[in-house]
């Protein structure tokens, strides 16, 4: 799991070794006392033992006694094993994807350049190298969004793909890959735009996608009322709460608005926010603690109880 996207240019990282619970439980904490922007926190189950890894990265130097005291609640005196590093900019870029193995969603085969013998004939592959913008595939998000379009194109296939948010563009692609035809992506990033640029040459598919640097739809090629058979935003809860009514305005008639970058207790807030837009719950799904919305115009949105699991 994973809170926060990862800061562009991190300088020091937080390393810790414990308990499952105690990791998820200080991934929330650090999680709520810092900049989602600024940091990126991760838990994760070391291979081949019940040991989890704690890891937090900044984009500036931390107070390592703070989040000392701020942990010691939850793990005792073992926050004094805490190890605070310095790394350059070229070991995040490194790590980003170093043994990380290929995911599967449907025909899609996210992968490195050194999992390239791991593609099937049938297989609607994706090469995403070691990036500074957010997006590899394993993360919950990512993957939920894109078991979310695996069945969406299942009951059809839409003519309009936008992807607010496209990071390395890996949303875009896969449906750019599916359709054979051209997608819209954006972000607000100057060097997200133009990391996805080059993953597109990579994957062979920069004539099928057009690339937008700005906030959300706020731009002539987003910004078509009710164009879009399929609209991607996979961002935190709270832009997401504030983007609904220029997300929700550009989703066509019977379109689907899929949403991400949720922890489970964000869920009922969020489908709040968009049911006032006219929006409904089609289906959730939710991947080691990210929730992955779609959504639909008319009706009622159902409640949702935080910690209630949908399939994913």
């Amino acid at each position: 799991m994973l809170e926060g996207l990862p800061p562009h240019r991190p300088t020091h990282v937080l390393r810790l070794s414990t308990d499952e619970s105690s990791a998820r439980a200080m991934t929330d904490v650090l999680g709520e006392m810092f900049e989602p922007t600024e940091t990126a926190v991760a838990a994760f189950e070391v291979d081949g033992t019940t040991t989890w890894r704690l890891e937090a990265y900044f984009s500036e130097e931390p107070d390592a006694d703070f989040i000392r005291e701020l942990i010691r609640p939850i793990i005792g005196n073992q926050a004094d094993e805490a190890v605070f590093d310095t790394i350059e900019r070229k070991d995040w870029v490194k790590a980003s994807l170093e043994g990380l193995k290929p995911v599967r969603a449907g025909r899609f085969l996210i992968h490195g350049s050194h999992d390239r013998e791991h593609i099937r004939p049938n297989d609607l592959a994706i090469e995403i190298e070691a990036a500074l913008a957010f997006g590899t595939g394993h993360h919950g998000t990512t993957l939920g969004c894109l078991r979310a379009l695996a069945d969406v194109l299942k009951r059809g296939r839409p003519r309009h793909v936008l992807d607010v948010g496209t990071g390395t563009g890996i949303l875009a692609f896969a449906a750019a890959k599916a359709l054979r035809s051209t997608v819209i992506a954006g972000d607000l990033d100057p060097e997200a735009v133009w990391t996805a640029k080059g993953n597109a040459r990579l994957n062979g598919i920069g004539g099928n996608l057009r690339l937008y640097e700005g906030p959300g739809v706020r731009h002539a090629l987003a910004d078509r009322p009710r164009r879009f058979d399929v609209v991607f935003a996979n961002i935190l809860a709270r832009p997401l709460k504030r983007l609904a009514p220029t997300l929700t305005a550009v989703v066509a008639d019977h379109g689907v608005l899929i949403l991400s970058g949720l922890i489970e207790r964000d869920v009922p807030g969020v489908l709040s926010t968009y049911r006032h837009r006219g929006f409904h719950l089609a289906r959730m799904g939710v991947i080691e603690g990210w929730a992955t919305l779609v959504l639909r115009r008319g009706g009622a949105a159902p409640r949702v109880v935080a910690g209630r699991r949908a399939a994913a």
